[in-house]
């Protein structure tokens, strides 16, 4: 075997080993949480939630969140960060953030500012080192460990705004990897820096062939449409014809299963699926292990501090924000299986920030989570109570049921005659064909039998179920007509009624 990749190997087996501590998880989380305390208490914001005082208390975890509220992106805009934009310092963080991540997630067209200071940066990159220590933990060969990665995100040809950068945090994060990471970093400077995706893409696909992938990295429904580009230009059957040491796909931004099925097809060898959770916020969590569930460990001990909210109905609002007065637990105090909203504390001054995002527990003793939906993506008009995990699953069961390939679907509430029913898309790869009204009923039974609520509200005002079999193009189509595509642009898996029949109206026009 090639004795670079032994050597590699090796050095990523000692260094596992020596990352390796005896402090549970929640005595990493009060370290981070004092740090970040003590390093803030002279900024703005710490001088008017008395951060000094907190440290001084007996217990800063609880102090911490009775004086300080939850804050979503708008309340922690309009108060203050609208400040550190404008260019002033020392706000919720100290100095001034460098950059800006720019995120309109999976709703709205308006972009988000988000500040990330250079220990941010470095915070991701120590996570980032750490999952690449983590491959240890994977049966790969030696050879890998020379093979070349392939980073799909934003363009990090940045904007320069008022003395700061501003793009996706895709795009930062490649602007900003470490000197030693340059020689097995795809796609390179010069074609990462293409703004337009399509040229970019376009830019990869020609020079596929000269490149030795191993690893592939970004959102999935962008890595598949990549993909399908290199496959269908260099007229090959599937992607292992160009890239044959290719091995390990590390997904993020949405949850992978949904589209595990039209993955498999395009490749012709196994390959290793982990999943990672990078957001504008910061990298919060991933795969450190094998696992069947692709649970990922929180990053308990980079620079972000972590509650959790019960995801309960009177806990948040129309939005799906939380009430600033919403209970919040620590990593000690949750328990597995159940569904919480995240809160965070970061070194971008974030401060008990709701990310948006829904998780649940899988393993407490090591800190392992897995997304289970959005705070606003949660389906309960007349009671239905549908979540994204839920209706990720039934997918899955349509998919083995049919044979197709679903990567792409939404879902929303409209009326019908007077009357409430869930009206479904599902895209489909390909020329996939099937009946809608075949796939109707057996979506309705599946999610029947997954979630009592939704069995009950079937019975009573929640009239029945329209299914819609559309192509998954036709949802890149729409992302890039409203958005732009590629980077950290996600499909919403739900949509209000009005931006439903808009959607409707634009596949018609396909």
């Amino acid at each position: 075997m090639p004795l670079l990749g032994k050597i590699i190997k090796r050095a990523i087996d000692l260094g596992e080993q020596i990352t390796d501590d005896s402090k549970t998880p929640q005595e990493h989380q009060e370290e981070v949480l004092k740090k970040l305390l003590k390093k803030a208490k002279d900024t703005a914001f710490g001088k008017f939630y008395q951060f000094e005082q907190l440290l001084e208390s007996d217990s800063p975890i609880e102090e911490f969140r009775k004086k300080v509220p939850a804050f979503d992106y708008h309340r922690m805009h309009d108060a203050w960060w609208f400040k550190t934009v404008e260019g002033e310092v020392d706000i919720t963080w100290p100095g001034q953030p460098e950059y800006f991540a720019l995120s309109s997630g999976t709703t709205g067209n308006k972009s988000k500012r988000i500040p990330v200071t250079q220990e941010m940066i470095e915070a991701i990159r120590e996570t980032g080192v750490k999952q690449v220590l983590s491959l240890s933990e994977h049966d790969l060969p030696d050879s890998f460990f020379e093979k070349q990665i392939l980073m799909l995100g934003s363009s990090t040809d940045l904007e320069e705004v008022n003395g700061h950068y501003e793009g996706e945090i895709s795009g930062i994060s490649a602007s900003n990897i470490p000197f030693w990471f340059k020689g097995y970093y795809k796609p390179g400077e010069d074609i990462a820096s293409i703004e337009d995706w399509d040229e970019r893409v376009l830019a990869i696909a020609k020079q596929a062939p000269s490149w030795d992938i191993g690893a592939i990295s970004g959102i999935p429904s962008w890595i598949e449409l990549m993909l399908q580009k290199v496959v269908e230009h260099n007229k090959a059957e599937t992607i292992h014809d160009i890239w044959p040491n290719l091995m390990v796909y590390n997904s993020g931004g949405v949850a992978f299963e949904p589209y595990r099925a039209s993955f498999d097809a395009l490749t012709s060898k196994p390959m290793l699926y982990l999943d990672t959770y990078l957001a504008s916020e910061g990298f919060l969590a991933y795969q450190a292990r094998p696992n069947d569930q692709m649970a990922m460990q929180l990053s308990i001990d980079s620079g972000i501090y972590f509650e959790f909210i019960p995801f309960k109905e009177e806990y948040f609002d129309e939005n799906g924000s939380p009430i600033e007065d919403a209970p919040a637990l620590s990593l000690s105090e949750v328990n597995e299986g159940e569904d919480y909203a995240m809160l965070i504390s970061t070194v971008s001054g974030a401060w008990r920030y709701s990310i948006g995002d829904t998780i649940a527990f899988t393993n407490l003793e090591r800190a392992e989570m897995k997304i289970t939906g959005r705070t606003k993506h949660f389906l309960n008009v007349v009671g239905s109570q549908l979540s994204v995990s839920k209706m990720n699953e039934a997918v899955q069961e349509l998919e083995e049921a049919f044979g197709l390939q679903i990567p792409e679907f939404t879902v929303g509430a409209v009326k019908k005659d007077g009357e409430f029913i869930h009206q479904w898309f599902l895209g489909l790869a390909g020329d996939q064909k099937a009946s809608e009204s075949e796939v109707g009923q057996k979506l309705d039974e599946v999610l029947k039998s997954k979630n009592k609520n939704y069995k009950v509200a079937r019975s009573k005002a929640l009239k029945g179920i329209d299914v819609k079999l559309i192509k998954a193009d036709d949802f890149h189509d729409w992302n890039g007509k409203n958005k732009k595509k590629g980077g950290q642009v996600k499909t919403p898996r739900m949509m209000n009624e009005e931006a439903l029949l808009e959607f409707e109206e634009f596949v018609k026009t396909k």
